[in-house]
């Protein structure tokens, strides 16, 4: 504790003062009842008859009348002196053993801010680690330490997320680079070079670009997870998938794909770009890491209560224990995505819609391989025909 901050009403210093005054205000009611007993009590002479005189000891002859107020007198005056001064003397060590204990009591929560205080980037590791008696302070202490642990891994995801990202915008604008420079610095480059060198450099642009659309997706769909969505639109899961569909028909009939679709009615309410891009994203995926002459199958529905797509296709080969890993940013198949096709965020950006939208993500890997995601969200009624292929 500061100089500066000594007096300012700590939690210790109000627990301490609570403690004194319970203490002094039961010390003065026992005090204030033992003064009456006495008081009441001492009447010997209550039965006596008038005029009744006693002999003390050192031959004084009194009025029993008198030397009853007297001996009340005496004894209440002793009574209160002796109980005051016990009183004051149980007060002090009373209050500073409240001190005392407080303190005790309270040593975790001053662990929990010197930690607070010391955490930074460099010091997440560090815990309180209180092995004291099972109480609620306790339960105070592991809680913060449970709260770190959540904090550094999600510090090491954004420190990871970061590095890929930054890995992901610059190896396109290295390429950029290089072919500007590697032409420029040919005298003889004709037309037909700098035409080569534009669409060299208009990919590399669309790939970064489509990369930063990427990122703004995920973080604008992770910052409505848990939270009211800023756009609440009744739409059909369906009709979006169907538009992802006729997106991807060119590169469908190019790599010669069997699609198999049952788009039945799948209604919802939620951000109806952000449901687009969830389900682009997983027909994007399953046409692009697929093989020649491979299958798709896409299905849509509802049963009242949950709207569901499920998104199939064959491909390379996934084991089951690494599918966690592909919802991770920039990663594939529990591998780095870094300079692979796409910006590696789809099924990230998949994972943080359906949160948005208080729904559930599965994937199952299929035998000899390719992917299986069944995307699960409340249902909405009332939103028109089913959109069929």
């Amino acid at each position: 504790m500061t100089a500066g901050r000594g007096m300012r009403p700590t939690l210790r210093l109000r627990l301490t003062l609570l403690n004194g005054l319970l203490l002094v205000g039961a010390g003065v009611i026992l005090v204030l009842l033992a003064w009456l007993l006495v008081r009441d009590a001492l009447r010997p002479t209550d039965e006596l008859l008038a005029g009744t005189t006693v002999v003390l000891a050192d031959g004084r002859s009194l009025d029993a009348a008198e030397w009853q107020r007297q001996l009340g007198e005496t004894a209440s005056q002793e009574l209160l002196a002796k109980g005051l001064a016990a009183l004051l003397a149980i007060s002090v060590v009373g209050v500073a053993g409240g001190y005392l204990v407080a303190g005790r009591a309270l040593r975790p929560l001053y662990q929990v801010t010197a930690t607070a205080r010391r955490l930074g980037e460099t010091t997440l590791d560090q815990r309180i680690g209180y092995s004291g008696a099972d109480d609620e302070v306790a339960e105070l202490a592991q809680t913060f330490d449970a709260m770190l642990d959540r904090i550094a891994v999600a510090f090491d995801a954004q420190k990871r997320f970061v590095a890929n990202a930054s890995h992901e915008l610059r190896t396109p604008l290295a390429v950029m680079r290089t072919e500007i420079d590697v032409t420029l610095s040919d005298d003889e480059a004709d037309t037909a070079e700098y035409r080569r060198m534009s669409t060299v450099v208009r990919d590399a642009s669309e790939r970064a670009n489509g990369l930063v659309d990427a990122l703004l997706v995920l973080a604008r769909s992770e910052a409505q997870a848990g939270h009211r969505l800023a756009r609440r639109t009744e739409c059909d899961l369906a009709a979006g998938t169907a538009n992802a569909l006729t997106a991807v028909r060119r590169e469908v009939e190019r790599i010669g794909l069997r699609v198999q679709t049952s788009l039945e009615s799948a209604p919802v309410v939620g951000d109806p770009g952000l449901l687009d891009r969830l389900a682009g994203n997983l027909v994007e995926n399953a046409v692009r890491y697929n093989h020649l002459h491979g299958r798709l199958w896409v299905r849509t529905g509802s049963d009242g209560r949950r709207s569901w797509l499920v998104v199939g296709n064959t491909g390379f080969e996934v084991d089951q224990a690494d599918v966690p890993g592909l919802f991770e940013p920039f990663r594939r198949g529990g591998r780095e995505r870094t300079g692979a096709r796409g910006s590696g965020l789809g099924l990230s950006i998949v994972r943080a819609v359906c949160d948005a939208h208080g729904g559930t993500v599965k994937v199952i890997a299929q035998p000899g391989g390719g992917l299986e995601v069944t995307v699960t969200l409340p249902a909405a009624d009332g939103l028109g025909p089913a959109v069929t292929r």
